[in-house]
């Protein structure tokens, strides 16, 4: 993985550029830096659990198994299968395009993003099929302000609290997934106006960017390229602000990787409060 110092120390103080030191002998110590102990961590993933994990319809099964206990073996180990895409996880450019960057290809700063977040539940609710429109996001930026370019735009939809059950990914009888997405004039707008940038991307709670019954994928197509990623099966969404917080994607680099099962992230400066 590429490493910019510069990017990523660029990234860091727009998040923590507005802390101040408390006084006292504390403050005196830590000089005149930022207090990053200062910073409110909210945990946007699901639980690892093939119990409770819902898998995308063709993607091998996901299995824990014991290799190693203390009785036996003085440690205890499991052994993990799984796709990259299991569960909470984020996902690389070359995911959906031919010659794009891989995981081990992206810089840091691709997966420490600033974020907001665009409630639809209510939309989704009455349609299982919902297309964040155009007018839709005109409407957010009328009462949010605009969308910083380089943001991840997270859609909290509703179906976290769907995790681990048949509603997850919402099957009809055909086989085909029902769940909500952004439209594609949206995501055209939000890549033509600048506002995803070279390095911003999506987050959702469902299985993908795209609506489900599209199966071109022509959403994800378009944000996965350049450096931009895709957050998808976020969890507890209702703590991430609307506005002012930052997304960190961590988990394992692989070497040709699409991505990765990860822990996503929310960092909130102060004054940022979770929602």
């Amino acid at each position: 993985m590429l490493f910019s110092r510069r990017k990523l120390a660029a990234g860091i103080g727009g998040l923590v550029g507005a802390l101040s030191l408390p006084g006292g002998r504390a403050g005196a110590d830590a000089g005149s830096g930022p207090r990053l102990d200062a910073l409110h961590l909210v945990n946007l993933s699901h639980l690892n659990d093939p119990a409770t994990t819902n898998v995308f319809p063709g993607d091998p099964a996901f299995t824990l198994e014991t290799i190693a206990t203390i009785p036996e073996n003085g440690y205890y180990l499991q052994f993990v299968r799984e796709g990259e895409h299991t569960g909470t996880h984020w996902g690389a450019p070359g995911h959906f395009n031919t010659g794009a960057p891989l995981a081990d290809e992206m810089d840091l700063t691709d997966l420490f993003r600033p974020a907001v977040k665009i409630d639809i539940r209510d939309r989704a609710a009455h349609d299982p099929d919902y297309a964040v429109t155009i007018d839709d996001l005109k409407a957010w930026e009328r009462r949010h302000g605009r969308i910083p370019t380089g943001s991840v735009v997270v859609l909290w939809t509703g179906w976290d609290a769907k995790w681990g059950t048949p509603a997850f990914p919402n099957l009809d009888a055909e086989g085909r997934i029902h769940q909500p997405g952004f439209g594609i004039p949206a995501l055209r707008w939000l890549l033509d106006t600048g506002r995803l940038g070279r390095q911003g991307g999506t987050g959702t709670d469902t299985f993908s960017p795209d609506v489900g019954i599209e199966e071109t994928f022509t959403v994800s197509k378009l944000v996965y390229q350049r450096h931009r990623i895709s957050l998808e099966i976020l969890a507890n969404l209702r703590a991430l602000p609307t506005t002012g917080a930052w997304v960190l994607a961590g988990g394992p680099i692989n070497r040709n990787g699409a991505g990765s099962t990860a822990t996503i992230f929310g960092i909130l400066p102060p004054g940022v409060p979770a929602e």
